[in-house]
């Protein structure tokens, strides 16, 4: 009989997962586990900021990382997130089991220029899921501009100390996120691939710069651990199998400065003729920049089937992807 004010679950055995996947050990991947459980529906998930780099890729990943769940992406045209009424309407007739919350105004110039919409986006919008999914699993994607870049190589442990609007309201997100024990925050950093505006990866916004004839000035002095968006989607399937909670360093395994990453994307690009041009934080009039924001992620990696790779590794892994 079920029990009053209990949810109907849709794969009871799913939440056996992590004990099978560790008693199987190296005789059951995890896809083979979730596969074999598979008895009754599929898990519902949603993924916010669907239509983004991170997101997109993500839902993309879904049928080959994760067919124990049965994956909804949410782009704004389908449902905007600060209509909290009409997404209350639709989290009670599609009862998710987990939420992966991608999306965010993460434009650092336009959260300057704007700190109220910032906060509407990045506050009250989690704040908003993290009510909702306050029985479910919950996965927030951070940043690593959380911390002030004046260590490097940060650990989950280390405090938080955010120089720019952007960074102040994930921190501040980051902290209503963990209130539920249930829930979970996944810091990440520069994220390159293709998205489907061909602008929102780092890799993007450097190759239309030279595609449009133009020099790209990148800082000698200002370090940070740069992931493909693939990577990060396979790491969050994987994790969101083990049902984590707590904080998360997802990041590349290479610390690498923002010229290093131009010289890497100049030498897979000889036919874009590209021009770089080094320059120093030190010259830099906007809104401040943390110097080394690296981060450790010994932490995931644990969990995780795979070492993350670093930039360079994984694009001479990938000769022919589109990067």
């Amino acid at each position: 009989m079920r029990r009053p004010g209990r949810r109907e679950s849709s794969i009871d055995w799913i939440f056996l997962l992590p004990a099978i996947i560790r008693i199987a050990g190296n005789r059951l991947s995890r896809l083979e586990a979730c596969s074999t459980f598979m008895i009754t529906r599929k898990r519902r998930v949603w993924v916010t900021g669907a239509d983004g780099l991170i997101g997109s890729h993500i839902v993309a990943a879904a049928l080959g990382c994760a067919p124990c769940f049965d994956v909804a992406g949410l782009t704004r045209a389908e449902v905007d997130l600060v209509d909290f009424d009409r997404v209350r309407v639709l989290y009670n007739i599609q009862q998710p089991s987990l939420i992966i919350h991608c999306a965010a105004l993460s434009q650092s110039p336009v959260c300057q220029s704007n700190p109220a919409l910032a906060r509407k986006l990045n506050v009250e919008v989690t704040a908003f899921l993290a009510e909702l999914a306050a029985e479910i699993g919950f996965i927030f994607f951070s940043t690593d501009l959380v911390f002030d870049g004046r260590k490097g190589y940060y650990t989950e442990d280390d405090a938080t100390n955010p120089l720019s609007i952007y960074a102040e309201t994930k921190v501040e997100a980051e902290q209503i996120v963990l209130r539920n024990p249930r829930h979970t925050v996944v810091r990440t950093s520069l994220t390159g691939g293709v998205s489907k505006t061909k602008s929102r990866g780092f890799n993007e916004e450097i190759l239309n710069a030279w595609k449009a004839g133009k020099t790209v000035r990148l800082f000698s002095d200002e370090f940070r651990c740069p992931i493909t968006a693939p990577v990060t989607a396979r790491a969050i399937w994987e994790l969101a199998a083990l049902e984590p909670r707590g904080i998360y360093h997802l990041a590349g395994g290479e610390r690498l400065s923002r010229l290093e990453i131009g010289q890497l994307l100049a030498e897979r690009h000889p036919e874009l003729n590209p021009q770089i041009e080094p320059c120093s934080l030190l010259e830099y009039q906007g809104a401040p920049r943390p110097p080394d924001c690296s981060m450790n992620v010994a932490r995931i990696e644990s969990l995780l089937s795979f070492k993350l790779p670093g930039l360079a590794q994984w694009l001479q892994e990938k000769p022919k992807a589109d990067f």
